[in-house]
């Protein structure tokens, strides 16, 4: 039983670790107006906001972001992201 404790705990822990890193980058990439913006689209779309993190972090550690984006350049990152959504049709 405490075995399955402690496999439940390292993941709990590494989650955690993760999370923080993820906010560590975030910060890093985004002006504070950017991120302010970020945390909103959370409030009201958790998913996407995740979804435009993940994408944000895979940038920065392609190189393709090399400084703060300010809340302009995430606005013209979401229109891009919501027109690639649009694009999509399912036919059966």
């Amino acid at each position: 039983m405490a075995e399955g404790n402690e496999n439940e705990q390292m993941t709990s822990d590494e989650m955690r670790q993760a999370e923080e890193l993820k906010k560590k980058i975030i910060s890093q990439i985004l002006s504070k107006g950017a991120i302010e913006r970020l945390g909103r689209i959370k409030l009201v779309k958790p998913e996407l906001a995740a979804q435009i993190e993940i994408y944000l972090i895979q940038l920065y550690q392609a190189g393709k972001i090399t400084r703060a984006l300010d809340e302009e350049q995430l606005k013209i990152i979401l229109e891009g992201i919501a027109s690639a959504k649009k694009g999509f049709n399912i036919i059966k």
